[in-house]
């Protein structure tokens, strides 16, 4: 695991995409692990930039993303299919048929999961995005997710809905109880993995991912047995592991 402590979130983002840069220009046909929030943001704004400079071209490049609400329509703004047709695929050339983000309107959710599952086996990914919750989850696998986890429902803890809440008129109870993510086991899979993290409220967990044992009671813990991970941290994120 390599870290880089970043001045700041800009920094940080720029830091990001010279990592993922150098597989989006070598690998025209990548397949893309993507996330969502407010962390990733500015790094996905450098990658439309490049875009438009004609540096990098999506048009046969695949992305998975990492998970989505249950029960929240695909056209509510709050939805992650949303968000990345906001902040990103509406804005590069890639075919919006090979752009998949999990069925939380799926009638059955189990099979549904299962199939994400063995897309994104079919599809191994190059390099994987990743953000950190305050209680050290990685997609929505909350503490006490077995790592050996594939795509599943799983009911959010409330500190986790209580974090989101910021994006649903800082109301909880508009947050979905529940959601659907790539597992661990999942995540693990990727050949490259780039971690984001930014802010003060980061700052235990990105610590207990990094100095802490390799524990299920802190998913990203299990980053450590991977080969090749960055993890790139703002000033405030940083904070404990100086």
């Amino acid at each position: 695991m390599i870290v880089i402590q970043a001045k700041d979130y800009d920094e940080m983002s720029l830091k990001a995409y010279e990592a993922m840069k150098k597989v989006l220009t070598e690998k025209p046909d990548a397949v893309l692990g993507l996330a969502t929030g407010s962390t990733p943001v500015g790094l996905y704004k450098l990658m439309i930039e490049d875009y438009k400079r004609g540096l990098v071209s999506y048009k046969r490049m695949t992305s998975i993303n990492l998970d989505e609400y249950v029960g929240l329509p695909v056209t509510h703004p709050e939805s992650y299919r949303s968000f990345m047709n906001r902040n990103l695929f509406d804005h590069i050339d890639i075919d919006i048929a090979n752009t998949h983000v999990p069925d939380g309107l799926a009638e059955d959710l189990e099979k549904s999961a299962a199939a994400y599952t063995a897309f994104a086996a079919a599809h191994p990914i190059d390099v994987q995005i990743l953000g950190i919750g305050a209680n050290g989850h990685i997609g929505f696998n909350e503490p006490g997710t077995p790592f050996d986890s594939h795509t599943h429902v799983v009911e959010l803890k409330e500190g986790t809905r209580r974090d989101n809440a910021r994006f649903f008129d800082n109301d909880i109870n508009k947050v979905p109880t529940h959601a659907v993510t790539l597992g661990l086991k999942d995540i693990m899979n990727a050949k490259f993995i780039i971690l984001l993290a930014s802010g003060s409220g980061k700052a235990d967990a990105v610590k207990k991912m990094i100095k802490g044992t390799v524990d299920e009671s802190c998913p990203a813990s299990v980053l450590q047995t991977h080969p090749n991970v960055l993890v790139v941290a703002d000033e405030a994120a940083a904070y404990y592991l100086n």
